[in-house]
């Protein structure tokens, strides 16, 4: 079959190649992938930035198309069904064991940026009917992790949640957010942004250019109180903000570390305001199951920003590594 190799940790070492058609073994199913969607991790892994991947690799976690055959022992799914394939294939549900979290598509296990798959069969998802392939191959770590802030913080009617810039988790969360009935403070240095943030259903804007003390502008804006859930991106330089604006009680829900990785805490205002600081690495299969049932029951549609062919691999990584390039997601539409 055909694909896209990356030969070694650098954002230029792409190249076609042809590697052996898998079989689908008894319990999977095989795959023809249909599109593709970046994440932040995989630019860490093209980058060096990312520990534990053996070089040469078949890239990009995330993944949509439809299956071609089954192995032995497959009943829940048929020929010619559309389906996501979750990022970590051996995390079916419940609490991760270590062997489950490295287990990792575009990593340790192939990718998405290849003609064909085969993967377990419980490590599948449905693609919600309304969904094209390419919206729907960025469900499995954006879709997904967002869905699971959601959650975390137990939002519903009157929460309040913050957001961080308007990168794919954040947009998932703001069209999440609005449907469960919360009120959405985005921030982003780009007013154009911001706008269409709004077109989406955000509530108020903070251009963090302007203001840079956004967290005092979010307690202006909750009568002192602060959020109920702030989705952490950033990192080193918006950490200790993230905090100063989560209401007594609330979540901080970090999954970013676009401005670093190494931040220092006061821990005070966490003791004192009794929040609950949370990381988080995707989420299970059981959990995209979840996020994609929500996102169909409310008819959303994923934000994307962009759809480069798999012969632009560099191009779409050195667009999302720039950062602060696009809204929402960039994604592969795979025609090989």
């Amino acid at each position: 079959m055909k694909a896209i190799e990356l030969s070694q940790p650098r954002l230029d070492a792409f190249r076609a190649a042809s590697v052996a058609t898998p079989e689908p073994q008894r319990g999977e199913v095989l795959i023809r992938q249909r599109a593709a969607s970046l994440n932040f991790v995989d630019v860490a892994v093209a980058s060096g930035n990312y520990p534990g991947p053996v070089f040469p690799l078949i890239p990009v976690a995330d993944g949509a198309g439809e299956i071609v055959a089954l192995g032995e022992g497959v009943t829940r799914f048929g020929v010619g069904d559309r389906v996501v394939a979750h990022a970590k294939p051996r995390w079916i549900g419940g609490r991760p064991r270590p062997y489950e979290m490295t287990q990792m598509r575009g990593i340790s296990l192939p990718g998405s940026l290849a003609e064909y798959v085969a993967l377990p069969a419980n490590a599948i998802v449905p693609i919600p009917p309304h969904l094209s392939f390419e919206a729907a191959s960025t469900l499995p770590i954006a879709g997904t992790t967002a869905w699971n802030a959601l959650r975390a913080a137990d939002v519903g009617p009157g929460s309040v949640v913050v957001l961080l810039g308007t990168g794919g988790v954040s947009i998932y969360t703001l069209q999440l957010a609005k449907a469960a009935g919360a009120t959405v403070i985005i921030t982003s240095s780009s007013d154009e942004k911001l706008e269409r943030a709004k077109a989406l259903g955000a509530d108020h804007l903070i251009n963090y250019r302007a203001t840079p003390d956004w967290d005092g502008k979010v307690l202006d804006l909750t009568d002192g109180l602060g959020a109920d859930l702030v989705v952490e991106t950033g990192g080193t330089a918006t950490f200790a903000r993230a905090v100063n604006a989560t209401a007594p009680g609330g979540t901080l829900f970090t999954i970013g570390f676009v401005t670093g990785a190494e931040a220092m805490v006061n821990l005070l205002p966490i003791i004192i305001k009794a929040l609950k600081v949370l990381g988080n690495n995707t989420g299970s299969v059981s959990d995209l199951r979840d996020a994609a049932r929500a996102i169909g029951a409310a008819g959303i549609e994923p934000v994307v920003d962009k759809v480069f062919s798999q012969n632009e691999a560099t191009e779409a990584y050195t667009h999302m590594a720039a950062g602060g390039l696009h809204f929402g997601k960039l994604v592969f539409g795979l025609d090989w």
